[in-house]
């Protein structure tokens, strides 16, 4: 594996790699690799012959009173992470690299519709964040396929939309969510819970479980329902922001035609936020 800082050099390291038609994957990420990661990584060989990984914790993407700072970086795990996963360039860039005229002074990218919803509402700029980040990788790399999974399933919308929009030449991929045997959905902030949290968080998936459920059963969406999913995650000790059934093709509340759906939650339990999603689809 080749490990990269330098801009040139990525570029360099990506064309001799790319020589003989082979196709490049990215896979972005911010580092303090997991299982969910590196499935990433995995799915990537399906799609391409180059595998290249970005560790980068980006701090446009985190609001002021949020854990840039404390978020968990792990360099020395994460390099042999990646080594067992077989990818072919680590690009590790700082920022300077990424953002040479500062943070505050980068030209930005947002989506319209996606960026304001959902996690959106609760974290304002976060989405402007991600995607600004994400052009910056997909203009320095130009992968044929990046890899993103869906855990942050908003974020994985909106950077199809984004690729949509401005006839970007990658296709976007989206991997399932890989769970614990208890059903949490793994998170590089998983660890900020404290063992009783741990034992709690899994009730947040239960919860998604119990709301689909119901959806399917009535077969309609309502807000008791919205409504009753958060009650049930209050009553377990969470501080929910939001849990909500949209349709999967732009996460917009469905209407009574739309079959293909997903329940989305954000919750807070203790100093972690939790975010998770389950698809499901209602029979005609």
């Amino acid at each position: 594996m080749i490990t990269v800082e330098n801009i040139a050099v990525l570029k360099d390291q990506v064309a001799r790699l790319r020589q003989g038609g082979k196709r490049v994957a990215l896979v972005p990420t911010m580092g303090n690799l997991h299982e969910g990661h590196l499935r990433l990584m995995h799915e990537a060989r399906q799609y391409a012959q180059v595998v290249v990984a970005s560790i980068y914790v980006n701090p446009l993407q985190f609001g002021k009173n949020e854990d840039f700072n404390s978020y968990p970086r792990t360099p020395g795990h994460d390099k042999v992470s990646l080594l067992s996963a077989r990818v072919d360039v680590l690009f590790k860039p700082t920022e300077m690299e990424m953002y040479p005229r500062g943070a505050a002074a980068q030209t930005f990218v947002e989506v319209p519709g996606f960026s304001e919803e959902l996690c959106g509402a609760f974290r304002p700029g976060h989405f402007r964040g991600v995607a600004t980040a994400v052009y910056r990788l997909f203009s320095l790399v130009k992968p044929d396929v990046a890899l993103f999974g869906k855990k942050d399933y908003q974020q994985w919308m909106l950077i199809r939309q984004m690729a949509a929009d401005l006839d970007l030449p990658v296709e976007i991929i989206g991997v399932d969510i890989v769970r614990e045997p208890d059903g949490l959905a793994l998170s590089s902030r998983n660890q900020y819970l404290t063992p009783d949290e741990r034992q709690v968080a899994p009730r947040l998936y239960q919860a998604l479980g119990s709301l689909r459920d119901r959806v399917v059963q009535q077969a309609a969406v309502t807000p008791e329902a919205e409504e009753s999913a958060m009650t049930e995650l209050e009553t377990n000790g969470f501080k929910p922001e939001y849990v909500a059934v949209r349709r999967r093709q732009d996460l917009k509340p469905p209407t009574a035609q739309d079959r293909q759906l997903v329940v989305l939650a954000a919750a807070w339990l203790g100093r972690t936020r939790l975010i998770d999603n389950l698809e499901f689809e209602l029979k005609p």
